[in-house]
């Protein structure tokens, strides 16, 4: 189909569009599907995507391979949010968001038996089982399990206890009854109907319905204890004990706070990371966090409301709140949206952007394990964000002065090139226009001796300059480069705390300080930086400071170089017994000509 006659039918099928909420496909030339999205109004939605320049680049490439649009009408919002994640897991379009879905977490199954079973698996059948889960910390599920166990002497065996079997006598006794984790149910010691009353209280536990299966035993003890059996109640008791003890460690909230979902979501360039929390009874009975792949630049809001449709739909959700970080636009019949600002549901919003941090955190150290180099970029384009520069800081130089009251008076840059320090690019120099203890000068005299030279030989300029010091280094540096020599190069500051320590980084005129935690990697960069070039800074200073110091008359003598110098302070120990010797007992060590020259000058 040739572009024009494209472009034609597109325009007629966006003009015929209902205003009504749906989900709209885009297929290419060859009739793929390549993305599937939703809208509150399909004619606006579409057409925004045809009558506007789109600055994201992977959006204008979708937009050009677009040959045909099919569209599906339904009732409400929630329908369209329910069906496009359908379309997206059944058809994978090449420009949707893609689940990173490669784990299968375990489950706990009650089986669909006459005497049901209590086990883990990873196998969901359709059989009319009930499952609860998925577990993502397998050691939880297991303390569960073993709470089960000693709560409940549930058969652990997999025979088919049907009625018809067991009155047969098709079963024999097995160690599980001798030991007393099972009650025999296999042989008729144990009534159908006692059975499920502990699979009741078994279901009731795995919902996190803690509390019901407590004021359940509660009342047998008691009324075990009217009866005076009191044994019996003592069972009882121990039964309570261990549950309350179990929902003491597990309850993280008000037990009042009840069938709740908690989402937060976390983005990087290229992956949204998205946790979920499910609480009832004010227990963490579900907790996950899945990463969406990102295809077109897709925004916080549109990832999180993907992950809410999918996470509710996968784990059978029927929470009527939902609680979240910011506002989003979307609706769910009979669900209330929550943004807490305080109390125990932020308390439960804070633990879940805990964990998404975390598991965040995580991937990227793994991811970092795998390609240093990756980390290293990841850590520039950081900078580039914080900075809001318009391209990556690839190649940086920072400078410092080094002085003793003025004396002695040295700057030296240091280059750092993707991350790392480029040694054969550090510079060091003398101090010349600058008299007496003047930093800020002696800076405006280094940076404007590089960057003249640089303009000079056409060298590379830095993307960014670094000064090792606060607001009056940065402006000083900002004169030279800007009013000076007219060159548009970021200027940063570093400075540092009473304890010579880097504190904060500084950015822009006025500076304001951008905040960067300490320990992380961005840091940890800048805090090399500044090591790097006050150790190069300092050692040329200490080298030139230690050269001054061991200068004598001799160096001035004509004839005199180190090695005559050296043999005659060697011999003499000092100028001033050089002084004192006569001219043939210092003929004797350099010769008579330059021993001439040496008591001439001596004696001046």
């Amino acid at each position: 189909m040739a572009e024009s006659n494209v472009n034609e039918h597109l325009k007629g099928i966006v003009s015929n569009l209902p205003e009504t909420p749906g989900i709209y496909q885009y297929l290419n030339a060859e009739g793929t599907i390549i993305y599937v999205g939703k809208a509150k109004n399909l004619k606006r939605r579409v057409s925004s995507y045809f009558n506007r320049e789109h600055p994201n680049g992977k959006t204008r490439i979708l937009v050009s391979k677009i040959a045909d649009i099919k569209y599906i009408v339904v009732k409400t919002e929630e329908d369209a949010l329910l069906l496009e994640n359908n379309l997206i897991k059944k058809y994978k379009p090449r420009y949707n968001v893609l689940l990173k879905d490669d784990k299968s977490y375990p489950s706990i199954c009650v089986s669909n038996e006459y005497y049901p079973r209590v086990f883990k698996t990873r196998n969901i059948i359709h059989d009319g089982s009930n499952y609860y889960g998925p577990y993502s910390h397998v050691p939880s599920m297991n303390a569960l399990l073993e709470l089960i166990n000693k709560l409940y002497p549930l058969r652990r065996c997999r025979h088919s206890l049907t009625p018809e079997n067991i009155r047969g006598g098709k079963f024999d006794i097995c160690l599980e009854y001798h030991i007393k984790n099972c009650k025999g149910p296999c042989i008729g010691k144990q009534s159908h109907e006692d059975y499920m009353k502990d699979i009741q209280e078994v279901k009731s536990i795995l919902k996190g319905d803690t509390q019901i299966v407590c004021n359940l035993l509660m009342d047998e003890m008691k009324a075990l204890a009217m009866e005076m059996r009191f044994e019996e109640a003592q069972a009882i008791k121990e039964k309570y004990d261990l549950i309350e003890n179990y929902r003491a460690k597990s309850e993280v909230v008000n037990r009042f706070i009840h069938n709740v979902d908690v989402f937060s979501i976390e983005m990087d360039e290229n992956t949204g990371y998205i946790n979920y929390l499910h609480i009832t009874n004010g227990c963490i009975n579900q907790a996950f966090t899945f990463e969406y792949k990102k295809r077109l630049n897709e925004t916080k809001e549109e990832l999180l409301q993907l992950g809410i449709v999918e996470m509710r739909e996968r784990y059978k959700s029927n929470s009527r709140e939902i609680i979240v970080p910011f506002e989003l636009d979307m609706e769910l019949n009979n669900v209330t949206f929550t943004i807490p600002q305080r109390g125990e549901k932020k308390h439960l919003l804070g633990l879940s952007i805990l964990n998404v941090k975390q598991y965040k955190a995580d991937r990227m150290k793994q991811a970092d394990k795998l390609n240093p180099e990756q980390k290293k970029t990841r850590i520039l384009k950081e900078i580039q964000e914080q900075l809001h520069m318009t391209k990556m800081p690839v190649h940086i130089e920072c400078f410092d002065n080094s002085n003793i009251s003025g004396s002695d008076a040295v700057a030296a840059y240091v280059v750092f090139k993707m991350g790392k320090p480029s040694k054969k690019d550090y510079r060091k120099f003398n101090i010349k226009t600058v008299e007496g203890p003047d930093d800020y000068a002696s800076m405006k005299e280094v940076v404007r001796r590089r960057y003249t030279r640089a303009i000079e030989e056409g060298t590379p300029l830095p993307d960014l300059i670094i000064t090792d010091g606060g607001k009056g280094q940065m402006e000083v540096v900002r004169q030279v480069i800007e009013d000076e020599l007219h060159l548009n190069i970021p200027i940063a500051g570093l400075a540092k705390d009473n304890k010579h320590r880097t504190s904060e980084l500084l950015y822009g005129f006025p500076p304001l300080t951008i905040g960067v935690k300490q320990s992380t990697p961005l840091f940890h960069l800048l805090e090399n930086i500044q090591n790097e070039v006050h150790r190069f800074a300092i050692t040329f200073h200490r080298d030139k400071r230690s050269k001054s110091q061991i200068s004598s008359v001799l160096d001035n003598i004509k004839g005199v170089g180190e090695k005559r110098k050296a043999e005659l302070l060697k011999t003499f120990k000092s100028v001033a017994r050089i002084k004192q010797a006569s001219l043939e007992e210092i003929a004797a060590i350099v010769g008579e000509t330059v021993a001439k020259n040496i008591k001439e000058k001596l004696q001046e």
